[in-house]
């Protein structure tokens, strides 16, 4: 049996819409063999799909039906550390998950390239299936079907503070409320901003990031459908953060911050959520996970 590790990703940065994402180190574990018989347990009160459509296998199955080859079966138990619709990645470290089993037990007959873009199809972007296996913070685009990524490594000082909250908000549902076109100002404000990003957080400059956040394309339309948006922001704001924005397509919200700050948003950041009347949110500082996912032997 092989354990597959997948981090967690934040997609889009703020201005990065479907374009950027950056791994984290907060990571799913899952147990995989081929068998003759398909078992698929938890080791946590997570209620998963325990049949075919368990995302997992299917994304295991999908890779060995383009290799040709049929999957008698497949035991998986999962630890499911990331939490699930709240803009973290879930679904890619899933995808990935299975992907990455699967193309082991074959031979590895997929590339790296080949199982970035296999990924992405399945999920449909790459913001978040892409740093899942590559790690770091990754830039992609999308041409003739093809994805084209770079990753670089985040500045060693920096953290991301994630405010988790209680309740979901599904991928479908954010996407929805976005509009079909928008103006050239508002593309060339988010390609500006996103450039800067990147910049920003490779050389570590913090004084940057507050502007390299900002964004027209998505989050004004989605903060509605995160209670406490406002407050959250704000608090983030007043704790020291460089930089706020919602993590993929939320409602998780993400703080950037360094190494100076962590023990101030450790102590602070729930207790002045709840002083505000914010409650039921969690909070967790995390680093950039650099290596993406990863097959070890148990």
């Amino acid at each position: 049996m092989i354990r597959i590790q997948v981090p967690a990703t934040s997609a889009n940065l703020g201005s990065g819409f479907d374009s950027l994402g950056v791994a984290l180190t907060m990571y799913n574990q899952v147990w995989m063999e081929v068998s003759d018989e398909t078992e698929i347990t938890s080791k946590d009160e997570i209620n998963v799909p325990t049949d075919k459509n368990n995302l997992i296998y299917w994304s295991a199955n999908h890779l060995f039906e383009i290799c040709g080859k049929q999957l008698p079966g497949l035991k998986i138990i999962q630890e499911n550390n990331i939490p699930m619709t709240r803009g973290l990645g879930s679904s890619s470290a899933c995808i990935v998950a299975g992907l990455v089993g699967a193309n082991r037990f074959l031979g590895n007959p997929l590339t790296n390239s080949d199982l970035i873009n296999l990924a992405s199809e399945i999920e449909g972007h790459p913001d978040n299936t892409t740093p899942a296996l590559m790690g770091g913070l990754v830039t992609s685009a999308m041409d003739g079907g093809r994805i084209y990524s770079v990753s670089v490594p985040v500045a060693e000082h920096i953290r991301f503070g994630v405010f988790i909250p209680p309740f979901e908000l599904k991928t479908e549902v954010a996407r929805g409320v976005l509009p079909e076109s928008y103006t050239r100002e508002q593309a060339v404000f988010n390609l500006s901003r996103s450039a800067l990003m990147t910049s920003a957080l490779f050389s570590g400059s913090l004084e940057n990031l507050r502007v390299a956040v900002q964004d027209t394309l998505h989050q004004p339309y989605r903060k509605g459908f995160i209670q406490g948006y406002d407050t959250v922001f704000r608090t983030s704001y007043e704790l020291g953060s460089y930089g706020t924005y919602i993590s993929g397509a939320g409602p998780s919200i993400i703080s950037i911050i360094d190494d100076k700050t962590e023990d101030v948003f450790n102590s602070h950041a729930i207790s002045s959520l709840e002083e505000k009347g914010v409650n039921g949110w969690r909070f967790v500082v995390l680093r950039s996970d650099n290596q993406g996912a990863r097959v070890m032997i148990d």
